[in-house]
């Protein structure tokens, strides 16, 4: 039930994105171009939890392979809701590159995030969740990590058995790891040639890492049994990566 419970969360945070967000789309079909601002959308609550992401992501001091392409497909979903996609997704990305590196920002973009979602506050509870799946993601949470989610939730003032609630509920997700992965198993789960390219072998890593992106398996009516089974598939796809991308 919990596992249930953890994935109706993140896909309510999608379809918040695409209902909240279609507001933006209407206007923007009104204006002048049909195009949408980068000041528009850096002051949306979409451009501050992606700032707030960014910052996330960088925490342990880094932003590994599977964390950017969990990122990129998400900014890809969202900016699929507006009508110049190509545009709004340039524009997180700047937003998320520049976020990245600013360090002692977090707090005030929290607080900002939570003003514009005052009213809403399941909109930051999926919000909060995806960016505790976001710091799981590379299989271990770090201090930082910790500490800058615990921040941002007291801002975002969602209950502290609930905070407790979702971390326990990743920590138990994530807390075996991938399996140890053979460079032979490794080719083969990837669906690669021991003699093939790294620039082929990436290209079939993000196809399967956009495969079972979690919005997108929604989409398909996934259960509970296939959603926990997809997310060891995650990790494990990620460590086939990193054995074939040490091998080159």
């Amino acid at each position: 039930m919990g596992t249930l419970l953890f994935y109706a969360l993140i896909g309510f945070f999608f379809y918040w994105v695409f209902r909240s967000y279609g507001r933006y789309q209407y206007r923007v079909r009104e204006a002048a171009g049909h195009t949408i601002s980068p000041e528009t959308v850096r002051n949306s609550e979409l451009g501050l939890f992606v700032a707030l992401m960014a910052k996330v992501a960088k925490a342990d001091g880094k932003v590994d392979t599977l964390e950017a392409e969990l990122i990129g497909n998400t900014f890809t979903d969202i900016a699929n809701a507006f009508a110049d996609p190509q545009g709004v997704r340039e524009e997180l990305k700047t937003i998320f590159n520049r976020e990245k590196e600013q360090r002692f920002n977090a707090d005030a973009v929290a607080r900002r995030l939570a003003f514009a979602t005052a009213a809403h506050p399941q909109q930051r509870v999926g919000m909060f969740t995806f960016l505790v799946n976001l710091a799981f993601v590379d299989g271990e949470l770090s201090r930082n990590e910790e500490s800058l989610l615990l921040k941002i939730a007291a801002i975002l003032q969602i209950a502290p058995d609930q905070v407790e609630a979702i971390m326990a509920q990743f920590a138990q997700i994530y807390k075996t790891g991938p399996t140890p992965t053979g460079l032979k198993e490794a080719y083969a789960l990837l669906g690669a040639a021991e003699g093939e390219s790294m620039e082929s072998i990436k290209k079939k890593y993000r196809a399967l890492v956009k495969k079972y992106h979690p919005d997108l398996m929604k989409a398909k009516g996934a259960d509970e049994a296939y959603m926990a089974e997809a997310t060891k598939k995650m990790q494990q796809i990620n460590a086939a990566y990193e054995a074939v991308k040490g091998a080159h």
